[in-house]
């Protein structure tokens, strides 16, 4: 407790507990095995208002929600990793050069999935097509790229289940 007195700059034990109690009773704050660690509340972002892309809309009295990343863009955190999207081969389906996907991995995939797959020892990502022969093939999401027609072997590593973007530094 003396760290965490140095911490919030507090002198008294006593008051550090009862802020960490407070924080406890709040959900901000758990005690596991003798230690206290934070919930996924505590790193939650008040999502405050919906906001049009067209016309503007009346600032309102929006009822705030607490969301974190992890809610919105992971469904089974054990099988998710991220990904940093290199290239534009995906631009026209919103991946830019520098995004980072969420890739669920070992998920069920059908055509029409974006995938991050695995094509003779390499990673790549693309949307999983089905051609009439009913060979798997990978598309890209801009012209300038042909689609993948994998001779070798094609693994599907994981399925995107979301993505996002630093818009400034």
């Amino acid at each position: 407790m003396a760290k965490l007195c140095d911490v919030v700059g507090l002198a008294s034990t006593s008051s550090v507990f009862a802020l960490v109690g407070r924080l406890v009773d709040a959900g901000y704050l758990e005690r596991t095995e003798g230690r206290i660690a934070p919930t996924r509340r505590f790193f939650a972002r008040p999502l405050v208002s919906t906001v049009r892309a067209g016309v503007p809309q009346p600032v309102g009295q929006d009822a705030v929600e607490l969301l974190t990343i992890d809610d919105y863009l992971i469904d089974d955190p054990n099988r998710t990793v991220l990904c940093r999207v290199r290239g534009d081969s995906m631009k026209d389906a919103g991946l830019l050069d520098g995004d980072i996907v969420t890739v669920e991995k070992n998920s069920a995939t059908k055509a029409g999935d974006i995938v991050v797959a695995i094509v003779d020892d390499e990673y790549t990502i693309k949307t999983l097509r089905l051609n009439a022969q009913g060979r798997y093939y990978l598309q890209p999401a801009n012209t300038a790229f042909a689609d993948i027609h994998p001779v070798g072997s094609l693994e599907i590593f994981g399925v995107v289940t979301g993505s996002f973007r630093r818009m400034r530094r």
